[in-house]
């Protein structure tokens, strides 16, 4: 499924002139006392907002990773539901995964998306050196392992050029991330695309 993009250059806080914030978080976004994602994630509270995201990651995309359909049958008939794994990022630093379900295909993507959003990490990059700090750089600065099920998966720096030496899943998630050199080596079952996904993403979060 193709990925999406916002606009470039839309301000996002007009962009969203109808939101009204719930939380002290959002208020502050919309007031322009926090302008960032950093200065959001330094501020210690929960971002429960999806226009939050929306207002200081403007240019996220966003990937489907995964749609599954399963069909019950039932005394009032055959009934479908849908589980549906998505990922945003900006391609710059952040990523977030999710997990919905609901019974329509299309409700249920934009619903994990919108829970993927709220899932944004920043992401620790790097030239390749564990002497390379956050911040510079399209790879990562240290090996980072995650788990998801029974599947593990370790990430380790590559040198620039080396390109993304991971599944293809786990190379969705890199991607945008904004990471575009890393070697990684897995163990348990690597063919579930839930599980591996997840266990990239949580290696990112580490």
């Amino acid at each position: 499924m193709p990925r999406r993009r916002r606009g470039v250059g839309q301000d996002p806080i007009l962009a969203l002139r109808t939101w009204e914030p719930r939380t002290r978080l959002g208020r502050m976004v919309a007031s322009g006392q926090i302008r960032s994602m950093e200065q959001a994630l330094r501020s210690g509270l929960k971002i429960r907002e999806v226009e939050i995201i929306d207002a200081l990651l403007p240019n996220l995309e966003d990937d489907v990773l995964k749609v599954n359909m399963v069909q019950r049958m039932t005394d009032s008939g055959r009934r479908m539901r849908f589980s549906v794994m998505a990922c945003v990022g900006n391609k710059d630093g952040y990523v977030g995964l999710a997990i919905a379900k609901g019974k329509e295909a299309a409700s249920t993507i934009a619903k994990a998306i919108v829970r993927a959003k709220l899932n944004i990490i920043p992401v620790m990059r790097g030239n390749g050196s564990w002497e390379s700090s956050s911040g510079g750089g399209r790879s990562i600065p240290l090996a980072i392992t995650g788990r998801s099920g029974s599947t593990r998966v370790t990430l380790s720096p590559a040198p620039s050029g080396k390109g993304l030496v991971i599944g293809e899943y786990g190379k969705r998630v890199l991607t945008l991330a904004g990471i575009t050199d890393v070697i990684s080596r897995s163990k348990g079952q690597t063919r579930t695309t839930i599980n591996y996904s997840q266990a990239t993403y949580n290696a990112l979060a580490n």
